[in-house]
């Protein structure tokens, strides 16, 4: 379900996002600017591939499988934990008057604040308690331990990267 609005919006159709998304990025979307439209597929894709990732966590694999499992679920974690955090953080900063942000972005607030960032959060908790008890049941966890770690540090860089570059 997390996936649908990205397809959607990646054929134009802004449904729902004109409110609760930032204006820039809905001009991008309606406007059909190609790089935008692959990345919103491409992030639909990704949250597919999550799901794929949350089930598979819930399931008993073999070796090779169970280190793809624990590296894209503490990636996830971290991903998600930290990108609804900012949404927080910065949300709170701008209803305690810390930061200002510009007119068409004000009305946003709340929802980053409310609604999108604990969304992430909540996501970020939930594929970080599936790793754990992924792991819990593993005779092998400490080494699948590294694969958790690396994920995680892979996913924080990531998202750094986005963020100094302005894409994230």
């Amino acid at each position: 379900m997390f996936a649908v609005p990205s397809f959607v919006w990646a054929t134009g159709v802004t449904f729902g996002a004109q409110s609760t998304v930032s204006p820039s990025l809905v001009k991008l979307a309606r406007e059909g600017v190609p790089w935008f439209l692959t990345a919103l597929v491409v992030t639909g894709f990704l949250k597919l591939l999550g799901a794929l990732v949350g089930i598979g966590l819930t399931r008993p694999r073999r070796s090779r499988i169970s280190r793809l499992m624990v590296f894209c679920g503490g990636g996830a974690a971290t991903l998600l934990t930290w990108h609804g955090g900012l949404f927080v953080v910065h949300g709170v900063l701008v209803e305690a008057g810390a930061v200002s942000v510009e007119s068409d972005l004000a009305g946003l607030t709340g929802w980053y604040l409310y609604l999108w960032g604990p969304w992430f959060i909540m996501g970020g908790l939930a594929f970080a308690g599936a790793t754990v008890l992924y792991l819990a049941k593993r005779d092998d966890r400490r080494r699948l331990r590294l694969y958790g770690a690396v994920g995680a540090l892979g996913a924080l860089v990531l998202s750094l990267a986005s963020t100094a570059t302005g894409i994230g």
